[in-house]
């Protein structure tokens, strides 16, 4: 049975930000991600926060921060906005900052030279983090300037690891049609955060045909494509054992975008798939 600390994005409730602590605390979570937005809306009183988040039996795993990193002319802006999340979370206790990386993607993907200015902005921005005992996790993510396996690897190259770590995503990159063991055992080193999900049948197919540029319907189309865990196509079992290869007992991050039904009944379902079938406690 895995030991990972366990968390929940409060994505799927949107902006109901209490309606969200109080139905994560019902569940049985002691941990949860929300908007950064949401978090620095206490940014003159952090301590108000992390006691809100208490008062449901909850603590804060990290903030999901980023930008878009191939542009110089906005690496300054870049950077600041993510020592302001890091400077926030130092401040209550909280050593965890993700990256996301900035849309809408380039056509033909993110250029070698655009990757090297990404990654020269995410050792400035990753290192001011640490210096404030805060980790800054590299999230790939679909539509983004860091997408691909090959962007992933050269990103992870040319970045500081003493600085820069990862976090990946079960769904995005698998919905990018990487392999998501694999790509576990060949940065575990440097993992340090990780969003878990499912991923809807159909998904894959459909995102190529609409890079093939085919007019093909499947009616599925207008479903979200991230499901609940065991909903969708994602086989956990190599998942976890990739994750036990490498030692990884950190963070483990629930996220589900959109709902179907109910953000309560959504993350139940998650839930119970963590106890029963991934292995592990809440």
């Amino acid at each position: 049975m895995a030991n990972n600390p366990i968390s929940c994005h409060l994505i799927t409730w949107g902006d109901k930000f209490e309606q969200a602590l109080t139905e994560v605390e019902e569940i049985g979570f002691h941990a949860c991600e929300p908007f950064s937005h949401v978090a620095l809306a206490y940014e003159e009183n952090p301590t108000q926060l992390r006691d809100l988040l208490a008062s449901h039996n909850l603590r804060l795993s990290a903030l999901y921060g980023g930008g878009r990193f191939s542009d110089p002319a906005r690496s300054k802006e870049t950077v600041d906005t993510n020592v302001r999340l890091a400077r926030f979370l130092s401040k209550i206790g909280v050593d965890r900052l993700v990256f996301g990386p900035g849309g809408p993607r380039t056509a033909g993907g993110t250029s070698d030279a655009d990757l090297k200015e990404a990654a020269k902005t995410i050792n400035e921005a990753a290192r001011a983090c640490y210096d404030l005992g805060v980790s800054a996790c590299v999230h790939p993510h679909l539509g983004t300037e860091i997408e691909t396996e090959h962007e992933i690897d050269t990103i992870m190259a040319l970045t500081d690891p003493a600085y820069v770590f990862f976090c990946p995503d079960t769904a995005h990159l698998t919905c990018a049609e990487i392999d998501v063991p694999q790509m576990i055992r060949r940065y575990g080193s440097r993992m340090r955060y990780m969003h878990i999900k499912d991923l809807r049948e159909g998904a894959i197919e459909e995102r190529r045909n609409k890079q093939a540029g085919n007019n093909v319907s499947s009616g599925t189309e207008q479903l979200p494509i991230f499901c609940e865990l065991g909903k969708g196509i994602i086989d956990y079992t190599p998942i976890m054992s990739a994750l036990a290869d490498v030692n990884y007992q950190d963070w483990m991050t629930v996220e589900i975008d959109v709902s179907l039904t109910t953000p309560k009944e959504s993350l139940l379902l998650c839930r119970e798939y963590l106890l029963n079938v991934i292995g592990v406690q809440l």
